[in-house]
């Protein structure tokens, strides 16, 4: 990226940043509250248009009231689309911003009209998804915008690491440079070694994916959803997960010494031998893979291909071999949802797709804040991750671009299911959130930005989930 000679002042420029990033946000915003609008049929409250006037047919408050937030919100948002074309046109924005802007607030001229034909004319006058489309196309206008211009201020084109030329090493420690020595203690080994047997299952992954699973069964089954389908399929899914963690552990031991928040890893300092690492993951593949038989095979076979694609197509191959092994191990974290979907109905529905396809779009905007943070230390390891191989610059752009990504998916999952007004809500907010942590990210540009951002990727999903089981559980 050539240096610009004009650069705007940091603060003129966080100033437009932010109304880039309101406007983007209140783009989403539009498109959440038009879902819900579709598909609770609260348009057929209002079958005038600008204005909203008393149908003819008895309608409930909730169907009108969502009606009028959703033309009150295009308002709003017009105002904002305009006033942010305006104001890249008339500052120092770079043509390929201002074209993008320019372009967006066209279509939402073409937006307006086609609103204006479904509400007096009906549905089924207009193209289907036309509406919807339509806002995608405005919504990732207005993201490009940003992204690119975030780019533009605040980017490095000198930020990668030649891997050739590693950092330093860590220094060696008597628990990451040899064997660990063991408490004199009968009652001390033994808590020392369980807890060990414990860190190689990684237990922090386990709420988040049991989330996304248990979001898989209360999207098939609602409400009906019974007791032994959760206790097999979570139960199943913790086994699952610790079986991948232990293989993961076997596999990468020798890198994890290299690096600097691995080296104490059980199997990294011969806490625990690797033959009986890989015992214990065995044990863990077969007792999963039996919690899942019970309900059906589908899920035993989703459960399986989990572990092995973790374990092996992971591990093995994408993570040390591939700058978009970030990207395609997403696949591993998006395969509880088909497994919860898969232990209710037998099969995989469209629902479940969906919900799969919000885990592996979040999962780059998540763990690209990780890699920030961690750079060193995988430069170190011998990791292709994306701020080692193509820069900071660049990862933080793709941050913005897979958040918006996942922001559209979530659109999409509403689309295709019931969920109402607080999964409309949890991920407006929460999505605000994780959005305005990424632009702060390019402008601090430090490792405590990065887990500002990382945490905020956390709480976003674990916010949309619940949201999703309380929707889908409760609100019925």
């Amino acid at each position: 990226m050539a240096t610009d000679p004009f650069p705007r002042p940091i603060r003129t420029h966080r100033r437009f940043s932010a109304l880039l990033a309101a406007t983007a946000l209140g783009v989403y915003l539009l498109l959440i509250i038009g879902a819900t609008t579709s598909i609770t049929n609260a348009a057929s409250a209002c079958s005038t248009w600008p204005v909203c006037h008393a149908p003819t047919d008895p309608v409930s408050q909730t169907e009108l009231a969502i009606a009028w937030g959703h033309r009150l919100t295009a308002v709003v948002v017009g105002l904002l689309v305009a006033a942010t074309a305006v104001v890249g046109a008339l500052g120092d924005a770079s043509s390929r911003v201002r074209r993008t802007l320019f372009a967006s607030s066209a279509l939402y001229v073409v937006q307006i009209g086609v609103g204006a034909a479904t509400a007096t004319l009906g549905p089924a006058a207009v193209t289907p998804g036309l509406h919807l489309g339509l806002g995608v196309a405005i919504f990732t206008g207005i993201v490009l915008a940003l992204a690119w211009d975030l780019e533009r201020a605040t980017g490095d084109e000198n930020d990668t690491i030649d891997m050739r030329g590693e950092p330093e090493p860590i220094e060696a420690t008597p628990d990451a440079a040899g064997k660990r020595p063991l408490p004199a203690g009968g009652i001390a080994r033994a808590r020392l070694t369980a807890f060990a047997y414990f860190k190689m299952m990684k237990p922090r992954l386990m709420w988040l994916l049991c989330l996304v699973a248990a979001a898989g069964m209360a999207l098939a089954a609602g409400p009906t959803l019974d007791r032994y389908t959760i206790v097999a399929t979570l139960g199943g899914g913790v086994l699952a997960i610790g079986a991948s963690g232990t293989f993961n552990h076997v596999l990468e031991r020798d890198v994890d010494q290299k690096m600097s928040r691995t080296a104490d890893r059980p199997l990294a300092n011969d806490l625990i031998p690797v033959s009986h690492a890989l015992a214990f993951g065995g044990l863990l593949t077969v007792a999963s893979l039996g919690a899942f038989a019970t309900i059906n095979m589908l899920a035993a076979a989703l459960g399986l291909a989990a572990i092995l694609f973790y374990s092996v197509v992971y591990t093995l191959l994408l993570k040390p071999n591939t700058v978009q092994n970030t990207v395609l191990g997403g696949l591993a974290g998006a395969l509880p949802a088909l497994i919860g979907w898969a232990a209710v109905t037998n099969e995989i529905g469209m629902p479940a797709l969906a919900l799969a396809g919000v885990i592996f779009l979040w999962t780059p905007a998540h763990f690209y804040n990780l890699a920030l943070a961690y750079k060193d230390d995988y430069a170190r390891g011998g990791f292709p991750m994306m701020p080692v191989v193509r820069g900071e610059t660049e990862t933080r752009k793709h941050i913005i671009y897979y958040l918006a990504a996942t922001l559209v998916s979530t659109v999409a999952l509403a689309w295709l299911t019931d969920l109402g007004a607080l999964y409309a809500a949890t991920v407006a907010i929460f999505g605000g959130i994780f959005l305005w942590a990424a632009v702060v990210l390019h402008f601090e540009q430090t490792e405590a930005a990065a887990f500002r951002s990382f945490h905020a990727s956390n709480a976003f999903l674990g916010a949309v989930l619940v949201a999703v089981l309380v929707d889908a559980l409760v609100l019925v």
